[in-house]
């Protein structure tokens, strides 16, 4: 059978090449050809860091020790001068990016929150304003929220201060922060 098998593909070989025999490369075409954008790399491992750092992020943020703070509404990093809050809360500087976390539960704003701060380091952005809302509509009416948040910042490097601002930036429902260059 094998034989028989290779008989055959010796002849199919032998009619495939008796007609292809005068066959000539055909002459180069008169044109060029357009450029094309080659695709951009995909960075597997930073995304793979990235997502590790945010499932780190999400297990700091809901761990049971509660952060105390002085007065809820500001974090200053030590060391840093204390007017920086009082910036802070009047908007000195310019808000160069804001997040809306209105709608989302508590695991999706602090996933939201550090992907947005890591994007906002990578781009150099130093204010930004996050509003989580005042908890309003949140059962018990209490400001879930705002607590998950702000106990996030406290924990992140980046983040050297953040305050409330006035009532016309978002006042309780927002904070304004700080971030390091």
């Amino acid at each position: 059978m094998k034989k028989a098998r290779a008989k055959h593909e010796a002849r199919e070989d032998i009619v495939f090449r008796e007609a292809v025999k005068d066959v000539r490369p055909m002459a180069p075409a008169n044109r060029i050809e357009p450029f094309r954008r080659l695709p951009a790399p995909h960075p597997a491992k930073r995304i793979e860091d990235e997502r590790a750092v945010l499932a780190e992020l999400a297990n700091l943020a809901t761990d049971g020790d509660d952060v105390e703070f002085e007065d809820d509404g500001v974090f200053l990093r030590t060391g840093l001068p204390r007017d920086i809050l009082r910036k802070l809360r009047r908007t000195h500087w310019v808000i160069q990016a804001s997040l809306d976390l209105h709608g989302l539960t508590g695991d999706e704003a602090v996933a939201e929150t550090a992907v947005f701060l890591a994007g906002c380091k990578r781009s150099g952005v130093r204010c930004v304003r996050i509003i989580h809302g005042k908890g309003l509509r949140s059962p018990g009416k209490e400001p879930v929220l705002k607590r998950r948040i702000r106990k996030l910042l406290t924990r992140r490097d980046e983040v050297l201060a953040f305050a409330e601002p006035r009532a016309v930036e978002g006042g309780g429902g927002a904070v304004v922060v700080l971030l390091e260059a």
